[in-house]
């Protein structure tokens, strides 16, 4: 989310081979291109969907600048910022429905700033978003990126604890299995939140490998008769854009470009848009 928008062309035609190791890779899915005959009508209503840019994270750099540790790659580091995945996520998403940044303003002090970050993520991350005079002014910063980044040590402690976001209830769908219905009903929602100009928290998962179970944050798409492709802001790479795509035939999703994720299968679930889910 370095300025430049994020190039989401669609990877049908790029090779599925798996990579040699757990490492980040590029889109590495090769896909033929699909006819949208067989597609039910959710789907048939996706396929001229084409390009959707519905919240300013990458361009506008409306992302989170601090960077989220692998715990498995750093075991010794007794100063880990690991597990807060899904504290980082959601914060993205109230920062860009409750808050608004005005550069001209005075700086704060660090308790000036705490306060502020927690007003805005003491709101409910399914509320609807608040009209621009309503928001929390964050002062002196063009936008969430530069005030994270100049900020750090402030926006992690004031994004609170990891500990209810580990004991979340909706966190046992990982070892469920699911039906192409359910995996294209999320496409749907996914590409309904992007056009409606909000962000899509989703919970992602390859269990019963060990490798993912994680969040990220989609905020664009680009939709062919073949597959939809989704940007997203991972946690863990937060200077790269993050593709998962839903490939429509077999209607699945798919790890295209996930950091430190071989490409495969995975499940995906929706998170934090409704009390209950």
């Amino acid at each position: 989310m370095t300025g430049r928008a994020p190039r989401t062309a669609n990877p049908v035609m790029r090779s599925r081979s798996a990579p040699s190791s757990g490492a980040r890779t590029g889109p590495c899915a090769r896909r033929r291109p699909l006819a949208p005959s067989g597609l039910c009508e959710r789907a048939r209503a996706l396929a001229g969907a084409g390009r959707g840019r519905g919240a300013a994270v990458r361009g506008g750099r409306g992302h989170l600048r601090v960077r989220h540790e692998i715990r498995s790659r750093n075991p010794h580091r007794p100063d880990l910022y690991a597990n807060y995945c899904f504290v980082l996520a959601r914060g993205v998403r109230q920062f860009h429905e409750f808050a608004r940044f005005e550069p001209a303003l005075p700086r704060l002090d660090r308790a000036g700033y705490l306060e502020r970050i927690r007003r805005v993520v003491a709101r409910r991350p399914w509320a609807p978003p608040l009209p621009p005079d309503d928001r929390v002014t964050i002062p002196g910063y063009r936008n969430l990126y530069e005030f994270s980044r100049d900020q750090e040590a402030t926006v992690k402690e004031a994004l609170g604890s990891r500990f209810w976001t580990l004991l979340n209830w909706t966190n046992w769908r990982v070892v469920l299995p699911v039906g192409g219905g359910h995996q294209e009903r999320v496409a749907g929602e996914i590409v309904a939140e992007v056009r409606a100009g909000r962000l899509a928290q989703l919970l992602i998962t390859n269990w019963p490998t060990p490798e993912l179970n994680h969040t990220v944050v989609a905020y664009a798409y680009h939709a062919t008769d073949a597959a939809i492709d989704f940007s997203v802001y991972d946690p863990n790479d937060p200077a790269s854009p993050g593709v998962v795509s839903f490939e429509r035939r077999v209607r699945r999703f798919w790890a295209t470009r996930v950091y430190d994720t071989r490409p495969g299968r995975i499940r995906t679930f929706r998170m934090y848009y409704s009390p209950w889910l």
